[in-house]
């Protein structure tokens, strides 16, 4: 073993702060609790308390087990680790997510828990498949009741009690005994979906056990039973780390638990009860009062010093969450400038605030000379549905912009396609996989003959892959009508693959072969309009493939394993794609220089320089639909942190539901914030003059932009962009741009309000009868009083692309103590750049973006020529 470098070990010391250096060095068998706010450092703690638990305390990297939630998370941590004790030390780091670690154990160990060691993981989709077929039956019952149930969620209910450890038995058990319980004369309809839940619960099972397969929760279950039961399957472990611990549910809890047996209680666990958001998903914040209880001696450390976001960020978010007053009290210390504070905004519908969205995202890119481009922004939505009014806002803006997690790599019907050949390789039983496989490409066999070949394979107790091959090879009678013929081609291309893979040949190579037997591009030429991005897609999956045996780290586990259950390369290819979590096969075309549209879930864990939360509004921050109102709470908490320079709330006055529109309030949750902390939000976009800019570029660590190029940028956006001759504006009260040739310094109020040539026709602006621009007081409430802006204001001219001088005023004015100087406004004769400012080029600008054909992360869409001002 290599000695630990001292002087190594005291450079990533010196480098921590008090608190992170307290955790770093706690005692290792002692367990703790690391509880990290937002942006605090808490991958850096983790990773350096796994270097100093092996430099310092000489604890073998093969006996240490880091949990993750995401393999995202799992690679970064692994980067970082490299850096600190070498490759060869992080690769014997037993690290990923609590699903990857239970699939490799489970294969190692597979006849201790009754299971096959070629097992296939079912994902969502899936399963969905599976519980529809089987919630068939009830058809006509659940319509006699006038009951609906979904596939989707009958699948969430046995989810649910999957997380929590309830088999299918004792969930029917459960449902008897509360139905005793129940008096006779009262009906419920619960009570009818609950049993048909628990039927099809125990038929489910029955169905992935023919299959040979698992899903999510179930790698999880049978991951629980192995360390429990079997000894062996943990006696290498001598320290347990787990990260994003408020977001473990039950039967994670009971595995850390597991995992951790041998250790006697040397754990830690990193996590933060205010970005516990996962409760739909059966998280359990209470596990970390739980862990107190169950692990005797439990020490708390704080992580409170933000590295992320501006003070005024932290200020307004910390004021949203400390509504809760039953959390556990912390606060937030930022290493940075108090910086530009967050703005709040009303408008009068979801068009206008869209439009505002898209207008001022192009106005701080030109404001700050091109230091943000259009990848630092993230709008963050409640739900997805909110997107589409933004989406079409920032198209006609020509802002290309991708979804998060919109349309996962995995999903893509292509990858599922070649996938599907794969699994029945490796898994012959596996029936999702046949069922897709076999028409692909179409061989006109029907729904009704595969059904059959199923029926006839479970009679036999056989695979339906072996009863097709029989048949194919006159081993068993043919079926009506008849398959053999259609089959053969399928049944060569099995077999074909099944004995490359028995071979070891790669996946790529694998991959490679199986496109040139079935004619896959060929196939995608017929059938797929857009057959070139799907066909790249395939491109990836083979670049995946190349990449997987690089990220495998558990695979070593030999210890009274089972010999039949050995790793191939096909099934750690397989696994690592069915277990490959959100967003982290998001290529970076997808994402590159594109606006991130995202919902708050999807965003934690990231950051972006600029967050934008729309529809911060009574019914969806909290949402109507949610049980827990705190933790809706600690959502709009979470968004708001992953800001780091400037951060926007928006709400509506009224906003169009299902069709009908309504009128909407602001959130209780920015409502009560703001009367109880005044001057956290201020009505005012930023005007970034140089001191502004300064802050964001040093948060961010970047070079500030020639004041020449700012002066550039600012005359590109205005060249593109209008002004609005009407108070209800498409774009709201707007700010104009921060000039120095203005005359525009840090307490300048600039009063024009701008709108994009391209929105000029949804405003109802025109050439002909242009009036001065006006401005109103957005409404809040009873969060401030309406006042005119500019009572008696006049103008000199009427005509369209008035400039009008600003009246001194900070720019940063609070909410709370926001007061307006009923001064007159000074027109500037139109057409006229002021004193500076480069004249506008008159000529049409014509941008066309390219789709990226990635699902509906491809987001760019040709743009009309843009029209110049009229001057």
């Amino acid at each position: 073993m290599t000695l630990p470098n001292p002087q190594h070990l005291h450079s990533f010391l010196n480098s921590l702060n008090e608190a992170q250096h307290k955790a770093v060095l706690h005692e290792p068998a002692a367990p703790l609790q690391i509880l990290a706010g937002p942006g605090s450092g808490k991958t850096k703690v983790l990773t350096s308390r796994i270097a100093y638990l092996i430099l310092h305390h000489s604890i073998p990297a093969s006996s240490i087990c880091a949990v993750t939630f995401t393999n995202k998370a799992a690679t970064e941590m692994q980067e970082r680790l490299c850096k600190l004790i070498g490759k060869q030390r992080t690769s014997a780091v037993r690290m990923g997510t609590f699903h990857a670690l239970c699939a490799l154990f489970l294969r190692k160990f597979s006849k201790v828990v009754g299971i096959e060691g070629n097992f296939t993981v079912c994902d969502h989709d899936e399963s969905k498949k599976i519980i529809a077929g089987l919630l068939k039956p009830y058809k006509d019952f659940l319509a006699s009741k006038d009951i609906s149930l979904k596939d989707g969620t009958v699948l969430s209910y046995i989810s649910r009690a999957k997380a929590k450890g309830t088999t299918a038995k004792e969930f029917i058990a459960e449902h008897k005994k509360a139905n005793n319980d129940r008096r006779s004369s009262d009906f419920d309809p619960q009570d009818d979906i609950q049993r048909v839940v628990g039927n099809i619960y125990q038929d489910y099972e029955k169905a992935l056990r023919r299959s040979n397969s698992l899903d999510f929760d179930d790698l999880l279950l049978f991951g629980v039973k192995l360390f429990t039961e079997h000894p062996p399957a943990t006696s290498w472990c001598r320290h347990v780390l787990v990260d994003e611990f408020q977001d473990t549910n039950v039967t994670q809890y009971e595995l850390m638990r597991a995992i951790a047996a041998p250790t006697k209680g040397c754990v830690t666990v990193v996590g933060d009860p205010d970005q516990s958001i996962y409760g739909w998903r059966s998280a359990e914040v209470g596990n970390l009062a739980k862990m107190r209880k169950d692990f005797t001696g439990t020490e708390q450390i704080f992580l409170e010093e933000n590295y992320r976001s501006t003070g005024a960020i932290l200020k307004a978010s910390l004021a949203i969450v400390s509504q809760d007053k039953s959390r556990i009290p912390k606060t937030l210390l930022t290493s940075h400038p108090l910086g530009t504070i967050p703005v709040l905004r009303s408008f009068p519908s979801e068009q206008a605030e869209a439009n505002f969205i898209a207008v001022e995202i192009k106005r701080l890119v030109a404001s700050m000379g091109g230091v943000l481009r259009w990848g630092d922004f993230a709008i963050l939505l409640r739900f997805s549905a909110l997107s589409r009014a933004i989406e079409s806002a920032l198209q006609k803006e020509a802002i290309p912009s991708a979804v998060l997690g919109g349309h996962k790599f995995f999903e893509r019907q292509e990858i599922k396609d070649i996938l599907a050949y794969l699994q029945l390789v490796d898994n012959p039983s596996f029936v999702p996989a046949l069922t897709r496989a076999i028409n692909i490409p179409s061989r006109a066999i029907g729904e009704k003959s595969i059904e059959a070949l199923i029926a006839r394979a479970d009679k036999t107790k056989m695979s339906p892959l072996d009863v097709i091959e029989r048949i194919y090879d006159s081993h068993q009678p043919d079926i009506k009508p008849a398959v053999k013929h259609k089959v053969g081609p399928f049944v060569k291309t099995v077999r074909a693959l099944r004995k490359l893979a028995t071979e070891g040949t790669s996946p790529p190579d694998l991959i490679q072969r199986l496109l040139a037997l079935i004619q896959y591009e060929d196939h995608l030429k017929k059938t797929q309009p857009e057959w070139e991005s799907r066909w790249e897609n395939v491109q990836e999956l083979i670049t995946f493939a190349s990449e997987v045996e690089h990220d495998v780290n558990l695979v070593d586990v030999d210890t009274n394993a089972d010999p039949s259950s050995s790793d191939t390369p096909l099934r750690l290819f397989l696994q690592a794609s069915m277990l490959s979590s959100e967003g982290d096969n998001q290529s970076e075309e997808d994402s590159k220089e594109k606006v991130t549209i995202s919902t708050c879930h999807a965003a934690k864990g990231l950051e972006w320089p600029v967050v934008i939360i729309p529809a911060v509004e009574q019914g969806t921050f909290p949402f109507y639909r949610t049980d827990d109102v705190q933790e809706e709470r600690r959502l709009l908490y979470v968004a708001c942190t992953r800001a780091q320079t400037l951060l926007y709330l928006s709400h509506v006055s009224k906003r169009k539901v299902g069709g009908e529109t309504k009128t909407k309030e602001i959130s209780e949750f920015v409502a009560s914030a703001t009367k109880e902390h005044s001057g956290i939000f201020t009505l005012r976009t930023p005007q970034l003059p140089p001191p502004a800019r300064a802050v964001v570029t040093r948060v961010l660590g970047r070079p500030d932009a020639p004041e020449a190029e700012v002066l550039r940028r600012v005359a590109e956006f205005r060249k593109t962009t209008r002004y609005l001759d009407s108070a209800d504006d498409a774009v709201g009260q707007s700010e104009v741009l921060y000039h120095p040739a203005l005359g525009m310094g840090g307490n300048a109020r600039p009063t024009a309000t701008f709108v994009s040539s391209s929105s000029m026709t949804m405003a109802g602006a025109s050439s002909s009868n242009a009036k001065p621009p006006t401005r109103r007081t957005p409404k809040f409430g009873s969060l401030v009083r309406p006042a005119s802006l500019h009572p008696g204001s006049s103008s000199s001219s009427g005509a369209q692309g008035q400039i009008l001088a600003p009246s001194k005023q900070n720019v940063e004015t609070p909410v709370s103590t926001l007061t307006v100087p009923a001064k007159p406004f000074v027109a500037v004769q139109s057409g006229v750049p002021p004193p500076g400012v480069p004249p506008p080029v008159t000529g049409g600008v014509k941008r066309r973006l390219g789709m990226s054909g990635m699902g509906r992360g491809g987001m760019g869409f040709p743009n009309k020529k843009f029209k110049p001002p009229i001057l």
